[in-house]
Formats: C-alpha cells, structure tokens, sequence
C-alpha cells in the first residue's frame, strides 16, 4: 500500500471501528472500497457476513479474530483448502480492514 493509500485505509478502519460512525466518518468512496473487499467473502461465507444455515463455512459477522486468522492463512501457518491462496491476494492493511468491516457487523 502506498503512502497516499494508509490516511484512507486508517480512516476507513477508524470508521469501522466506531460501529455506527462508520457511515459518517468515511466517504462514499471509501465505504464502498471497503464493502467492495468484503464482498469478495459472501461465495463462501455469505453476504452480510451471514454463512447459510448449515454451511461448513464460518459466519464473518461479529468476529474479532478475522485478522488473525487471515494473517496465519496468508503466512501458511493455518492449513485450508483455497484461503491460503485467498488470503495471499490481499494486503496485510486490507486485511485489516475487511476483519474490521465484519467485526462491526452483528452477528
């Protein structure tokens, strides 16, 4: 990620992070950069971060770890079956802000 990219990466995290002031903290175009990485989840793991019931995928929504558990199929410490490719396309600060997108959403 550029220099020029982290301001609106962390305010877009910041936002997030915030819960409700996400809406109001970021720009349209920063909110749909942000929904756009997370839409890139909802094949496997369901749109709003809600997996199908009786899906073998987990449900994104409301979990904290999502960066953690990203970073470890990234690296190759956590064994999967295509989310260690997955993972490999995006940046360590896009990562953190797709678990943050989904760490803000209810379960």
């Amino acid at each position: 990620m550029t220099s020029v990219q982290w301001p609106a990466a962390l305010a877009v995290l910041t936002g997030l992070l915030a819960g409700s002031a996400f809406a109001q903290s970021t720009s349209p175009q920063d909110a749909l950069y942000v929904r756009s990485l997370a839409a890139t989840c909802a094949n496997c793991h369901g749109t709003a971060g809600q997996a199908a019931a009786g899906s073998a995928n987990a449900s994104l929504a409301g979990r904290t770890d999502i960066a953690t558990q990203m970073l470890a199929f990234k690296s190759g410490a956590r064994p999967a079956t295509v989310m260690h490719q997955l993972a490999k396309g995006y940046s360590d600060a896009q990562i953190q802000v797709i678990a943050a997108y989904f760490a803000a959403l209810k379960k």
